[in-house]
């Protein structure tokens, strides 16, 4: 009863202290933090800006947007959003104006003029074939134009939200019948909104999956209120501490309920199963008590602290979100842990009966069927070993195989409204992804207008269209263009690279345009620059294929004496984020396997017991890749994840195993005699914790997220797969270990 009075203390002092729930979603969480590409990113915007910072709007009609009411209705629009509090500025063709040089100095037109009929025609004429304008600032049909909305550098969650509603509703209340959004202020808030309502979602159902589970297993109302009591207070007191410390719930966290509630139950059916098997053995309720809590504490806590174990070697990883996501759910395991242990003592004597019915015709299913699989087990080793080696031999290719590859939107299906309006303004605008090239004069010229800079520029730029398929390209060598055009009276055909003399000829007008420029382009010593366009969502593995044929584009065709240029942008350190966590997870998941190798190897005295621990969890995290290789499963920033947490949580099964074994060889009995007794005891709990723990995975099957999914898809099997290795393999390795064990018990006899 101490324990209940300290568990009701603690949760008093939670009520007390009133955690208040937050929810936020920022994908640079998943930068790698200690690259030194995002330190690079990070001063290229103290210069640039950041390059994320915009929301696309496009603004259409079905008889296309050459029509006077419709750029009435829509110039209306980008007044009313310019005039918001975090909107830097709006830019389109409703306020264009080019640059005209001529015998008299600058003068400008309005590069979209709606004022008369006949002028609209002539501007749709000239729009349509720009290169700059035509696929960027109006769609190539005609059918769209385009508002960029430049918010405030690096605002905050909340005025983001603010900023895309006030937005929204601007669009909503106009005359415009069609619109798009695309932009990180309008992806950040859906992803919060759709995470709120999933994390209410699977934290109720999977409540109401343990209740069924419960009452399958004890079919009584005590065997289903104490571990509710327990596991709600568990998974409470969880997300109390998480708040408390000022964390947010964000996108990794919607796992986190589910994870808890199925390794908690686990637990709970192991001490429950061995407390009801006391009952039926006429042992006396105290006793029973005591006696199931001294032969299955070590089990417990061990199999708690390897799980919080494979979660903690997320920590390892560089990205914050994921550090943050192992620590946690490695405290809410030991939470989880904790509450078990105080609460469940207290509950059973208030709510448990004194003594437990018993039903014969399950007792014989147990006993006859289990029976039954360990004689075909080992009758069929050869089968079994062969079977197990063919499937893991496959998996070690498939994994060859597997390629690293993640899109921006990742965490949500390719049909969802969200995806679907950035797909379109890849389709119609050549891109919704911020592509940035960071741009440095070398010691032969003079800066990034020179000349025989602008020249080399050229190519790159080239480059750039033609294999990342890019929208228009905004840079030094862009505004040069523009005022080659504008030399040449405004003609869209001029807008080219210019010969010496029309550059002589501009260059007097180039600092006034540097100044007018919508973009910042350079900096006070134009020294550097910056290439900057927009691309379609291609995934990682093409982008880095890209990256890779730019690196030897560069090193072939551009003289670094005269233009250097790295690669840079929020874009490049999403997709290099999927490569450097994948990597740096098969570095934690080996620390993982390393570390519970040594802790079996200390518990049991033998590093030949060790590895027999280890083999039939580490083959279940091959044969998964088998199944994403099958399946076209990527590997990626949120199923690299995957294999960590279902290492550590596949990994209980065989540690109550060994852990019941040790104990049978312990009271003196020959191992295959122990194997035997070990495998029908432990078995059935095994069976039954397994049943829970892919029943509570599989529920996340049914979230929009794409890391909840794949987490609950993979885990689901890797955990059926141990279970596989655990009733099959496991038994077969052991036997040969008979040796090994009476020359350690002869030792301890001496």
């Amino acid at each position: 009863m101490l324990g209940l009075g300290l568990a009701a203390l603690i949760s008093v002092l939670f009520v007390i202290l009133q955690p208040q729930v937050k929810f936020d979603y920022d994908f640079e969480q998943f930068f790698p933090q200690d690259d030194e590409e995002l330190r690079f990113y990070q001063e290229f915007r103290t210069t640039f800006g950041n390059d994320n910072d915009y929301l696309l709007i496009a603004l259409g009609q079905e008889r296309g947007v050459f029509d006077q009411e419709f750029l009435d209705e829509a110039l209306a629009i980008q007044d009313k959003i310019q005039a918001l509090d975090l909107v830097e500025a709006v830019f389109s063709l409703l306020e264009l104006e080019e640059p005209i040089i001529g015998a008299l100095g600058v003068s400008y037109r309005n590069a979209l003029d709606w004022s008369s009929d006949q002028k609209l025609e002539q501007s749709k004429k000239r729009l349509l074939s720009h290169p700059q304008y035509a696929g960027n600032l109006i769609s190539q049909d005609g059918d769209y134009l385009l508002l960029m909305v430049s918010n405030k550098q690096l605002i905050s969650k909340e005025e983001g939200d603010a900023l895309n509603l006030a937005i929204k509703e601007i669009l909503s209340d106009s005359g415009i019948p069609l619109f798009f959004t695309a932009g990180k202020i309008k992806a950040q808030g859906e992803f919060v909104d759709l995470l709120q309502a999933e994390f209410g979602f699977f934290l109720a159902i999977s409540f109401v999956l343990i209740l069924l589970l419960l009452f399958l297993i004890f079919r009584s109302w005590w065997g289903v209120l104490l571990p509710v009591i327990v596991l709600s207070v568990g998974i409470g007191w969880t997300i109390a501490l998480i708040l408390l410390t000022g964390k947010a719930l964000d996108v990794m966290s919607v796992m986190q309920p589910t994870i808890l509630l199925v390794i908690g139950l686990s637990a709970l059916v192991h001490l429950l199963s061995y407390y009801l098997k006391y009952l039926r053995n006429g042992v006396e309720k105290s006793k029973a008590i005591a006696l199931t809590f001294k032969e299955l504490f070590l089990a417990v806590f061990l199999t708690c602290f390897t799980t919080a174990l494979g979660f903690s070697t997320l920590y390892f990883t560089s990205a914050v979100s994921l550090k943050q996501f192992g620590i946690y759910t490695a405290l809410g395991v030991m939470v989880m842990f904790l509450a078990v242990l105080l609460i469940t003592p207290g509950l059973l004597h208030l709510f448990s009966p004194l003594k437990a019915a018993e039903n014969d015709r399950f007792k014989e299913f147990w006993r006859v069927y289990l029976g039954d699989a360990l004689r075909w087990t080992w009758g069929n080793r050869k089968l079994v070993l062969s079977g197990f080696s063919i499937l893991t031999m496959f998996s070690i290719f498939a994994l060859s195989d597997l390629k690293i590859n993640g899109y921006l939107l990742d965490n949500l299906p390719r049909d969802h409204e969200l995806v679907q309006e950035f797909e379109f303004f890849d389709r119609e605008f050549g891109g919704s992804k911020p592509l940035e090239i960071f741009l440095e004069a070398g010691e032969e010229v003079e800066d990034v207008f020179d000349l025989e800079f602008l020249r080399v520029l050229d190519k790159v730029e080239h480059f750039v269209n033609e294999h990342y398929e890019s929208g228009v390209i905004i840079s030094p060598l862009s505004l040069v263009k523009a005022l080659n055009q504008a030399q040449n009276g405004g003609n869209p055909k001029a807008y080219d690279l210019p010969s010496r003399g029309q550059y002589q000829r501009i260059q007097p007008y180039l600092d006034q345009a540097l100044l007018q420029s919508n973009f910042k382009l350079s900096d006070s010593t134009k020294r550097i620059g910056r290439l900057s366009t927009r691309t379609a969502d291609m995934g990682s593995h093409r982008s880095f294929e890209i990256k890779r044929d730019l690196e030897t584009f560069v090193k072939q065709e551009v003289d670094p004496e005269i233009l250097k240029i790295q690669l840079t942008g929020t874009s490049n350190l999403i997709d290099k984020s999927h490569e450097t966590i994948s990597t740096q997870m098969a570095r934690g998941l080996g620390v993982a396997i390393i570390l519970v190798g040594i802790i079996a190897g200390f518990l049991f005295r033998s590093w030949r017991i060790s590895l027999m621990v280890l083999i039939p969890n580490v083959l279940p995290l091959l044969w998964m890749c088998g199944v994403m290789w099958l399946l076209d499963i990527e590997l990626k920033l949120t199923t690299a994840v995957i294999f960590t947490v279902a290492f550590g949580i596949a990994v209980d099964d065989s540690i109550h195993f060994m852990t019941k074994l040790y104990n049978e060889l312990g009271k003196g009995k020959r191992l295959l005699y122990a194997l035997k007794r070990t495998y029908m005891e432990t078995g059935k709990a095994i069976i039954l914790t397994t049943i829970i723990l892919v029943s509570g995975f599989a529920i996340l099957t049914l979230s929009e997220f794409g890391v909840t999914f794949y987490a609950g898809l993979l885990i689901s099997l890797a955990l059926f797969f141990a279970l596989l290795a655990d009733l099959l393999l496991l038994p077969i390795l052991l036997l040969p270990m008979d040796k090994v064990w009476r020359e350690k018990s002869r030792r301890k006899n001496e």
